[in-house]
């Protein structure tokens, strides 16, 4: 089956910050998983590189707009490479050749179909969110998000009629009945309270004398595409959309999952569906929304000044992102808000990765080594039972994007192989029964280098290379598989011999 994953695409104001990484790793965690499943994907990332947030900053940088995203965009590049994301497209909105066609085109079948309309609008506009906003919406008179006061602007514009789409939206997102799901299904509440008060019909463009940097409006040189016309079009422009390079199949044979932070949620769950609707394309199939990344419990902005640099946190630990990946997946359940703390990453990094993980894999590669460095995996109807049931209620997790709890079960298992090996002490035994028991802490440590995949994926593999497994070179490759047989206990009969063991986890200075 295709899956067509997307994500929030980034604005390029400034460097990256660790809210960016956390979106960023969710979603290469459940593209991964969805490829060792069988899957073929397709993960979309990108940065939003148009609007009025941008021109000011460059306007207060004393540079173009052209140069402050060409300065910051490849800053995301480098970092999700950095991070080990194994996305298939980044998409940059600026680009004129690969982005700008398919907005173009998903305009004139709006205005063809009837749903774009010229009129004069006045209202509350924060620059940091990049929307118009209401007095409701704000506390004591400032953006909840950012700090700061929206300004008032009246000005003549081009409107996305969505109030046309009001019953539509109702029923698509139905939880019942509805095609278009929300996940975690605790946050339908949330987006489905946007439909009581009524859709507004949305702001799409602005004037050319308050925007000039952006998608220029079709037939309108005055007027410039508003930011969530021009963001939103990016998931299908990286398919070619509405152009002779079309990649549908991407899209209308695919199964669509868009992960998006919960401050972008309802544009994500009513304006893009709608506007596909109105402009003859499908509506994607999933919604997955994630809470924010906090700093001692507030939002992580580079407005308030309060972010946490990734690649601080990467140099900590000598460029490894796998500490900083299995931290943020560890910790925080998908939806929920997550507060991150350094000394608490450094401590879980010691007690997880270093000791029970690293140390584990050490001690049982180094008693193999001392008896020739054969392996030869008893059979047992228990260990096989075992290893069965946990395929399974793994599988249901992931599948069921409890991505927190797939990874706990893998350490989980982690610490009851610690627990297990101080307890039968294989160093005291002899003969073949030592052997027969190193051999099943070896073999359930491939087990947990197979489980860990999707999360420490440099991790997992090296702790199969030292394990010497037979497709242990293979694992990092996008067409990897884990097959029913691998998830069988003692399956790889081919696997003779262990390798050579090494330091897993150094530890921090």
């Amino acid at each position: 089956m295709r899956q067509y994953i997307t994500t929030a695409i980034d604005f390029p104001n400034a460097a990256p910050h660790l809210g960016h990484a956390y979106e960023k790793i969710l979603a290469d965690v459940i593209a991964r998983w969805f490829r060792l499943r069988g899957d073929q994907v397709r993960l979309h990332v990108g940065t939003d590189e148009n609007g009025i947030k941008i021109q000011q900053t460059a306007k207060e940088a004393g540079i173009t707009p052209r140069e402050l995203v060409d300065r910051n965009a490849p800053l995301f590049e480098k970092l999700f490479r950095d991070l080990h994301i194994s996305y298939d497209y980044f998409i940059r909105t600026a680009d004129p050749v690969s982005h700008w066609p398919t907005v173009t085109g998903l305009w004139n079948r709006l205005k063809e179909n009837g749903y774009l309309e010229k009129r004069t609008y006045t209202g509350l506009y924060c620059t940091g969110c990049e929307k118009f906003v209401s007095e409701k919406d704000l506390v004591d008179g400032k953006c909840p998000d950012h700090g700061v006061a929206p300004r008032e602007v009246s000005e003549e514009n081009w409107f996305f009629l969505m109030s046309k789409k009001q019953k539509d939206i109702e029923k698509l997102l139905d939880p019942k009945s509805g095609s278009y799901h929300i996940v975690p299904s605790w946050r339908a509440n949330e987006v489905l309270s946007f439909l009581e008060g009524g859709l507004e019909d949305v702001s799409f463009s602005r004037s050319k004398e308050t925007l000039t940097w952006g998608v220029p409006v079709p037939d309108d040189p005055d007027q410039v595409m508003y930011v969530w016309c021009d963001n939103l079009t990016s998931y299908i422009s990286s398919l070619g959309y509405f152009t002779d390079h079309e990649m549908r199949e991407w899209w209308d044979d695919a199964e669509v999952t868009d992960i998006i932070g919960k401050d972008i949620a309802r544009f994500h769950a009513i304006n893009w569906p709608a506007m596909l609707e109105c402009a003859g394309v499908r509506t994607l199939d999933r919604l997955l929304i994630h809470g924010f990344i906090t700093n001692e419990g507030r939002k992580m902005s580079k407005t308030l000044g309060n972010v946490v640099d990734p690649v601080d946190m990467l140099a900590k630990f000598g460029g490894n992102p796998d500490p900083l990946r299995f931290f943020l997946m560890h910790e925080i359940p998908v939806g929920n808000d997550g507060d991150f703390s350094e000394k608490r990453m450094e401590e879980m990094y010691d007690a997880k990765l270093r000791n029970q993980l690293g140390n584990l894999l050490n001690r049982v590669l180094v008693l193999l080594k001392k008896e020739g460095g054969t392996v030869s995996v008893p059979a047992d109807d228990t260990d096989a039972q075992h290893a069965a049931d946990g395929w399974k209620e793994f599988q249901k997790k992931m599948d069921a994007f409890e991505i927190h709890a797939g990874i706990q079960q893998a350490f989980e298992l982690v610490s009851t192989l610690n627990t297990g090996f101080d307890h039968s002490k294989p160093w005291k035994l002899e003969g073949q029964e030592r052997l027969d028991m190193l051999a099943r802490f070896a073999e359930s440590l491939r087990h947990v280098a197979l489980l860990l995949l999707p999360f420490i994926p440099a991790t997992a593999q090296a702790i199969s290379r030292q394990l010497n497994v037979p497709y242990a070179e293979k694992m990092l490759e996008k067409n990897f598989v884990i097959t029913d047989a691998m998830k069988e206990w003692g399956s790889q009969k081919d696997w003779k011999t262990v390798g050579e063991p090494a330091i897993l986890f150094a530890p921090l200075s």
